[in-house]
């Protein structure tokens, strides 16, 4: 199951700097299991226009870190494997299993090309020293949301004052909560336990409140289930909304191999515009590529593929695939700079504000 490191995985990455210098003067072999920015979004990616090149290039390996186990934000990139639409263009995915360090961490010690990251992680990670970008947003909003059940009597954030969350443990989680609640007019004092994996069934089965489910997945998951739930979405209180997953790609891979980069995530939109148009064929390529992984409930990946092509969650206002802006990278990374939550390398608060546009570049779409 996918974790909650959608929503906020980033702080962790700040506590694996040390890692990354010591694999980095180590010179660490892949294990088994900064390039220009684009602020104004040049280069965007029209469903359907992705053509293959009409030449194709030496194979030239890209090593793509995973951020957990294959699920739908990773859909895309199976999608092109499997149309052959990486071969046409010269690129020879090398998919890296998640093995318990975040790929941010495995791309600033070159262990990896590319990674699966997320908006506050590759903050985090880049105020903590760490040379990464991001070359492609996957989902252009964010699909977490505090959730209740249904059944309960708490029909508004400002109600959840008193009330238990089960939460995570991540450092940005009761910063972002309080947020929400305060703008519909509550205190935002609450009891936090921390529930990790188990804190979806805590509210499942009443021994708290609230939680945050990525409701592209456990909350398509929970529907399945039979249990309704009732989402208070984050943006709708004024919070910024975010790009909730990125691909992202560390500056000296990028820096020496640029057109090896931008075939790369021209295919990899490509595959996701597929996924946007044929969301249960693309969930079934997703399935078949990972033989296995969905034998517990194959029905999820298609429930949550369709899901998140409907909802519009992959494509922008103009229904592009992979488009960045600086108005939305600054949003909710200033919010983690305000909250005095990013570290540097040496674990202190960052009191300089980042350069948000440094975080992210358009320039590798099609």
């Amino acid at each position: 199951m996918p974790r909650f490191d959608r929503l906020l995985r980033g702080p962790l990455v700040g506590l694996l700097v040390l890692v990354v210098a010591s694999c980095s003067a180590a010179g660490s072999s892949t294990p088994s299991a900064g390039a220009a920015t684009n602020p104004t979004g040049g280069g965007s990616a029209t469903l359907g226009a992705t053509a293959a090149p009409t030449a194709t290039p030496t194979p030239e390996p890209v090593r793509l870190a995973l951020d957990w186990t294959p699920n739908t934000d990773h859909t895309g990139f199976y999608v092109a494997q499997a149309k052959g639409w990486y071969a046409a263009a010269g690129v020879e995915l090398q998919v890296l299993p998640y093995n318990n360090t975040a790929p941010e961490t495995l791309m600033g010690a070159g262990q990896a090309d590319c990674g699966i990251s997320f908006q506050d992680a590759l903050t985090f990670a880049v105020a903590a020293g760490i040379p990464i970008t991001s070359v492609m947003a996957i989902l252009q909003h964010t699909a977490s949301a505090i959730g209740v059940l249904a059944s309960s009597d708490i029909t508004r954030p400002r109600q959840l004052d008193g009330k238990v969350y089960a939460g995570f443990g991540y450092p940005n989680e009761v910063p972002t909560l309080k947020f929400v609640i305060q703008a519909d007019g509550g205190k935002g004092d609450f009891k936090v336990v921390t529930a990790d994996s188990t804190a979806y069934e805590a509210l499942y089965s009443k021994q708290a409140d609230f939680t945050i489910p990525f409701t592209a997945w456990e909350g398509v998951e929970a529907t399945e289930r039979g249990i309704a739930l009732r989402y208070f979405r984050f943006q709708d209180y004024g919070f910024p909304d975010f790009y909730q997953v990125v691909l992202a790609c560390s500056n000296p891979w990028l820096a020496a191999h640029p057109d090896l980069a931008k075939r790369f995530v021209s295919a990899t939109v490509q595959g996701f515009e597929y996924a946007v148009t044929n969301p249960a064929d693309a969930a079934a390529i997703l399935i078949a590529q990972n033989p296995g992984v969905f034998d517990a409930n194959p029905k999820l990946p298609v429930d949550s593929a369709n899901f998140l092509a409907s909802g519009g969650y992959y494509v922008d206002a103009n229904g592009n695939v992979g488009t960045q802006t600086l108005q939305e990278w600054t949003g909710y990374s200033k919010f983690l700079f305000d909250q005095h939550l990013l570290t540097d390398a040496a674990g202190k608060v960052v009191t300089t504000e980042p350069d948000y546009a440094s975080l992210f570049s358009d320039s590798y779409l099609p």
